[in-house]
């Protein structure tokens, strides 16, 4: 357990450490991070689970980007007439309110007003999804006459491409898998991974996952042929080539629900005759 909570302290520690200010916008305190430096900045945080966003002239003077409903229910789409203004009426086709079709915008414009700017965006760049789950497991990998199942626990912090709806991404994965009574056995696993979203929507994901490399801190207890108890502590490392599938269902501006079977089959392992039980149900939110 003690690896596990040393990974999610990792995690928590890259949400934390993104480099945040306090701005007084409309006479409100808000902790904003500041994504984009030019001739127009952008700043932005979650703030009681929405997405807000923020533009800043040279001379200092901040504006919300807003996208209100009007008494008909229909967007106002506010921000497209802001930015269209503050940009000299640069085109607002396929603008969108999210942090990566407003980093595109903002650093086009930056660029073609100030041929010294360096967009700190770049098309290559990432972001990352932490998430937690918890479920049951067969540990299909393992001897397990009677296929009992025990409980077990994992977090993940997910890498993917920086776009609005990415299909490939890679994962570092830690899970604990508990003791029963019936099975002494009991593992921590971390591992490397890649998915990629066969369906890929803005509402929900379906994916497919490889394992590439595993390590596994074991414990097992079982009587020997001579009738004695015997525990055994093992350290593994595998390229088992894991195939999992999930799917995550956005429920908010920056969360999401994730279920996962998690170890379907391995290429390099074999399932001990047990057909696999490996699933999960958790919760991711962007970092």
């Amino acid at each position: 357990m003690k690896k596990v909570i040393s990974i999610l302290l990792i995690c928590f520690a890259l949400q934390f450490n993104y480099s945040q200010e306090s701005y007084t916008v409309n006479g409100e305190t808000l902790q904003l991070k500041s994504e984009i430096d030019g001739k127009l900045d952008l700043l932005w945080n979650v703030i009681d689970g929405q997405y807000r966003y923020f533009v800043r002239t040279d001379d200092g003077s901040i504006s919300e980007l807003k996208n209100t409903k009007d008494s008909n229910n229909n967007y106002k789409e506010e921000y497209k007439s802001l930015l269209s203004e503050l940009t000299n009426g640069m085109s607002i086709d396929n603008l969108k309110l999210t942090l990566y079709s407003l980093k595109n915008y903002i650093n086009k414009f930056n660029t073609s007003v100030d041929s010294n700017y360096d967009p700190y965006f770049k098309e290559g760049s990432v972001q990352m999804r932490l998430g937690f789950s918890g479920g049951v497991t067969n540990n299909p990998f393992v001897g397990n006459p009677e296929n009992i199942k025990t409980p077990m626990i994992g977090a993940e912090l997910e890498v993917f491409e920086a776009s609005e709806l990415p299909r490939h991404s890679g994962f570092l994965q830690a899970r604990h898998a508990f003791e029963s009574d019936d099975f002494q056995y009991n593992t921590t696993e971390f591992s490397l991974g890649y998915r990629f979203r066969f369906i890929s929507k803005e509402t929900f994901s379906i994916y497919g996952q490889f394992k590439l490399a595993t390590v596994n801190f074991s414990n097992a207890t079982f009587i020997d042929q001579n009738s004695m108890e015997v525990t055994i502590n093992t350290t593994s490392f595998d390229v088992p080539f894991i195939f999992g599938i999930g799917s995550d269902i956005k429920i908010g501006d920056n969360s999401y629900i994730t279920f996962i079977y998690g170890e379907l089959f391995g290429l390099l392992l074999d399932n001990q005759d047990n057909f696999s039980t490996d699933i999960a149900i958790g919760y991711k939110f962007n970092l």
